[in-house]
C-alpha cells in the first residue's frame, strides 16, 4: 500500500468527496477535513480505515487547520493538498448582500485557505509536491455586486502567486475552475447571481428545454435533437462589396 497522502478540505460532499473517492481508488490515502463530521465518517466507512480518515476542521481557525495538517501527515506522507473549502453567498449584490454572510466567505474562502497552505507547504515543500486549489468560473467574470465572485478572483490571482513559490523547490500547483456542478454548495441559499442562472439552466435542461442562449444560437441540446439533424446554427450570408457600375455615356 502507498503512504502517499493528500489531504483534501471541505472533503464532506461535492468535489471533495468525489476527488476524495477518485484518489482513494488511485491508490492514494486520503486525509478528509470538514466541519461535517458526520458525513466524514461515512465516507472513511465506504473507502476504508486503511486508506482514509476524518479530520474535524474549520478552516478559518488557524488552530484546528494547524492541527488537521500535522494530523494528516501522521496518516502518510503529505505529498498533495487539495485546498478545496469554500462558501457562496446568501444573497446577491453588494446593498442587498448580508455582511455576516460577507465575513463567513471571506473567512473560509480567503482566510482559511491561506491559513491551509501556511502549515500544508512545509511538508508539500519536503516531499516536492502538487497544490490544488479550487477557484471558480465567478473568478474569471465580472457578475453584478458578488462578494462570492470578488473570493475568487482573489484565490485565481493567489495561485498565479503560488505557483512562482512553489517552483522554486520543484513543486507544482493547479488551478481549477468549475462552473456549474452538482453539489450540495448549491442547495444553500443563493450562491450569486451566476450560480443562480446556472441553476434555472440545470432546471431546464433537465425538463428537456433549450436554455434561452441556445434559443438564440439555434441549437438544442443535444438530447433532444434527433439522429442525423443538423445543430449548427446556419450562417448568414457574407455582403461584399461590390465595385460600381460604369456611369452610362
Amino acid at each position: 500500500m502507498s503512504d502517499r497522502t493528500i489531504l483534501i478540505t471541505g472533503a464532506s460532499t461535492g468535489i471533495g468527496a468525489a476527488t476524495a473517492r477518485a484518489a482513494a481508488e488511485a491508490g492514494w490515502k486520503v486525509a478528509l477535513a470538514a466541519r461535517s463530521t458526520d458525513k466524514l465518517q461515512a465516507l472513511v466507512e465506504s473507502l476504508g480505515a486503511d486508506r482514509a480518515t476524518a479530520i474535524a476542521c474549520d478552516v478559518a481557525d488557524e488552530s484546528q487547520v494547524e492541527a488537521a495538517v500535522a494530523a494528516a501527515a501522521d496518516f502518510g506522507r503529505l505529498e498533495a493538498l487539495f485546498a478545496n473549502a469554500g462558501l457562496g453567498s446568501t444573497q446577491p449584490g453588494l446593498e442587498a448582500g448580508e455582511t455576516d454572510n460577507w465575513r463567513q466567505m471571506i473567512d473560509v474562502n480567503i482566510w482559511g485557505l491561506c491559513l491551509t497552505l501556511k502549515h500544508a507547504l512545509p511538508h508539500l515543500r519536503a516531499a516536492k509536491g502538487h497544490v490544488v486549489l479550487t477557484g471558480s468560473r465567478a473568478g474569471r467574470t465580472a457578475i453584478k455586486g458578488s462578494v462570492y465572485g470578488a473570493t475568487k478572483w482573489f484565490v485565481h490571482g493567489l495561485y498565479q502567486n503560488l505557483d512562482q513559490e512553489v517552483r522554486e523547490w520543484g513543486g507544482r500547483c493547479t488551478l481549477i475552475s468549475p462552473g456549474m456542478v452538482d453539489t450540495p454548495f448549491f442547495d444553500e441559499p443563493e450562491a450569486g447571481r451566476a450560480q443562480a442562472r446556472g441553476r434555472r439552466a440545470r432546471r431546464r435542461l433537465r425538463a428537456g428545454a433549450a436554455g434561452p442562449c441556445q434559443r438564440r444560437r439555434g441549437l438544442r441540446h443535444p438530447a433532444l435533437t434527433a439522429p442525423g439533424a443538423a445543430t449548427r446554427r446556419r450562417r448568414r450570408p457574407r455582403h461584399r462589396c461590390r465595385p460600381a457600375a460604369p456611369a452610362a455615356p
